[in-house]
């Protein structure tokens, strides 16, 4: 089967290639990440590059444990440096070394050395990593395959957006379970994904002892993906289903899910204060299909996931996200570049007239210029302005 092209992530590295920075792609297990480096490694090859001009190490292959001492891997790596030629360095899942920082410092400063990393979780580059690699490193977080980068694997189908639609929530967005039908395989993918993420990357860092409290958190989160809720009201709940817990501990395991990058926290933002608010956030999850394993739900609840589908959408071209807060009212994503300001409403359908007007009407409270958008599955045969707020066809818009 062809690998599918990933070209915003190929771009990124593209740009980047052969200046003096070191390429750093983070995202969840799975997602790509060493496909990604297969997919650029193939591009120089054809470029000209010879494969001895190549040092590729992945970390999560047993062939490279003994290297995941930090003196024992850079001297692996500087034997393999060819003096005054061109030298492409690629370490995926660098997280599995400590200090690996030290080695990629070290190489940073010699000549003709250029350097791509990938990690599994956020704290593969925490504060302190970061901070000794400062003005060192671009970054770019990677997802699960995009409904258009999905959508181009059936390409060659005869089917239709929606059909493709339908598949890509119920199958899962993990470039792995592209044409893959069996329900049972499909599930035994996502169980290994949660398990390695959960078991390898949050309670081992966490020294976490409560594992069956973790899952239930994570199912609660699922049940409640675009609700407004916060630890205390976790902790009340589970504490309420004879899950006795505190909110200090929801924290901590919040704070894992999102640092292991299974689970997004989106904060609230005053629209008209311009300001933060600290009560409350909504989440989302990395891939919706983890809500129909854990939750065995026969309902799909289609708007929430559409959303959730929105979120990462945003968060792949290049937007902070946020939860639009209004004195009566509220607006599902306030998405913000430098310098840019859009606003989007997400409803499954808005047929009835009830629906549409409940949707416009917190984007019609809104007295500034910037675009506003109303995103829903009906098909339209033009795109409907509703006195400045543009309504789109959702797919439509996933597949510009």
């Amino acid at each position: 089967m062809p690998l599918i092209q990933r070209e915003q992530y190929l771009e990124f590295l593209r740009r980047h290639k052969d200046q003096d920075v070191i390429k750093v792609v983070s995202g969840v297990r799975r997602c790509g990440k060493s496909t990604l480096f297969e997919l650029f490694k193939q591009e120089l090859l054809a470029s000209g590059v010879k494969a001895n001009q190549i040092i590729s190490i992945n970390f999560e292959d047993l062939e490279f444990e003994p290297l995941q001492e930090y003196h024992a891997l850079h001297e692996y790596i500087v034997e393999r440096l060819i003096s005054e030629t061109p030298m492409y360095v690629f370490l995926d899942e660098v997280q599995h070394v400590p200090q690996f920082e030290k080695v990629v410092g070290s190489l940073f400063i010699k000549p003709n050395v250029d350097i791509y990393i990938t990690g599994s979780n956020a704290y593969f580059m925490s504060s302190d990593i970061a901070t000794l690699l400062t003005g060192r490193y671009v970054q770019i977080e990677m997802l699960p395959l995009s409904f258009k980068e999905f959508h181009s694997a059936y390409s060659q189908q005869n089917l239709l957006d929606m059909d493709i639609y339908n598949l890509y929530i119920e199958h899962s967005s993990f470039p792995r379970l592209v044409h893959v039908e069996d329900d049972e395989s499909i599930d035994e993918y996502l169980e290994s994904i949660l398990n390695t993420v959960v078991l390898k990357d949050i309670v081992t860092r966490l020294k976490i002892t409560d594992v069956p409290l973790l899952l239930d958190i994570i199912k609660y989160l699922l049940a409640n993906i675009g609700s407004l809720i916060n630890p205390t009201k976790i902790a009340n709940t589970l504490t309420s289903y004879g899950r006795k817990t505190d909110n200090k501990t929801v924290e901590k395991y919040l704070q894992g899910l999102k640092d292991g990058l299974l689970i997004y926290e989106v904060d609230r933002f005053d629209v008209k204060g311009k300001a933060l608010l600290q009560r409350n956030a909504k989440y989302y999850v990395v891939d919706s299909a983890f809500r129909k394993f854990l939750l065995s739900r026969t309902d799909s609840d289609r708007g929430h996931i559409l959303e959730n589908i929105v979120y990462l959408e945003l968060i792949r071209r290049g937007y902070r996200v946020y939860v639009g807060h209004l004195q009566n009212g509220e607006i599902d994503f306030v998405a913000k570049k430098p310098h840019r300001l859009e606003y989007y409403q997400v409803s499954y359908t808005v047929m009835e007239d009830t629906t549409l007007r409940r949707e416009l009407s917190p984007l019609e409270k809104l007295d500034d210029n910037y675009p506003k958008y109303l995103l829903t599955m009906d098909v339209l045969h033009k795109t409907d302005n509703h006195n400045g707020i543009e309504q789109k066809n959702v797919l439509d818009w996933l597949l510009e």
